[in-house]
């Protein structure tokens, strides 16, 4: 009785399967995002803090508990999709229970109760052939192309599906940056720099500060939508120049 409980709990709440199934021991923040029910969440989280390992669980708790689900996995590349897609392996191997699997290979598996995981690197021409996505990861979310992003969206039409952006910024461009910053209450924000990661230790961060241009600490570590180094003009100053106060000129009206 206690241990149909307990999968009870397990079904209910992605936080406490991640303790008590995967034995992973959650920040806050972490249980936050994992327990989180919106729509569209937006992570805005530090390097090395734990946001693909917490996405990765997520993924796992949907594809065990909601049979015949589709989760994809989207990277800028080939190789940090894989990696991703590692961690969702690494969080599986660590069940008792484990699923039978249809299919398991390097970037994919379909589990026996029909739902399947599918890792993709960031080419528009490789997600175009799905639909009816029920979770949709998109992992370094600022450095993903803004019409890869754009395909994805009407993947979630019919479904309803969930959408989780992923990142560290990357300047104060693209559809992560814009989601951040103009994305209003549709989006769920959560942010995570690394002076609150207790595996990052203040000594790390000093050493870090000292060593890195100002721009590149204050984006990889303080979750700082940055100029980048490239700008002749800044995003500020650009943004001011526009107005709606001026009507357009159109010759002979």
């Amino acid at each position: 009785m206690i241990e149909f409980i307990n999968d009870l709990k397990r079904a209910a709440d992605p936080a406490f399967f991640a303790k008590e199934a995967v034995g992973f021991a959650a920040d806050q923040w972490q249980v936050e995002a994992l327990r989180s029910t919106r729509k569209r969440l937006l992570l805005n989280c530090s390097r090395q803090s734990g946001k693909s390992t917490t996405a990765a669980i997520k993924a796992l708790h949907r594809a065990l508990y909601w049979p015949g689900s589709l989760i994809l996995l989207v990277s800028p590349s080939y190789r940090q999709s894989g990696e991703l897609f590692l961690k969702v392996r690494e969080a599986l191997a660590r069940l008792e229970d484990r699923p039978k699997m249809l299919e398991d290979n390097k970037l994919s598996m379909i589990l026996n109760n029909g739902s399947r995981i599918v890792s993709l690197p960031g080419r528009e021409a490789t997600i175009r052939g799905f639909s009816s996505v029920d979770l949709l990861i998109e992992d370094e979310s600022a450095r993903v192309p803004d019409e890869l992003y754009l395909a994805t969206r009407p993947m979630l039409a019919v479904s309803g599906g969930t959408q989780i952006l992923m990142s560290t910024p990357w300047g104060k461009r693209g559809h992560f940056f814009e989601a951040w910053t103009s994305g209003g209450s549709s989006w769920q924000q959560i942010e995570v720099p690394a002076s609150e990661c207790p595996r990052i230790s203040p000594a790390f961060l000093s050493e870090e500060r000292q060593a890195m241009p100002a721009l590149f600490y204050e984006s990889e570590y303080c979750c700082r939508f940055t100029e980048t180094a490239d700008n002749v003009f800044n995003y500020d100053v650009v943004t001011r120049a526009f107005t709606t106060e001026i009507k357009p000129f159109i010759r002979g009206l």
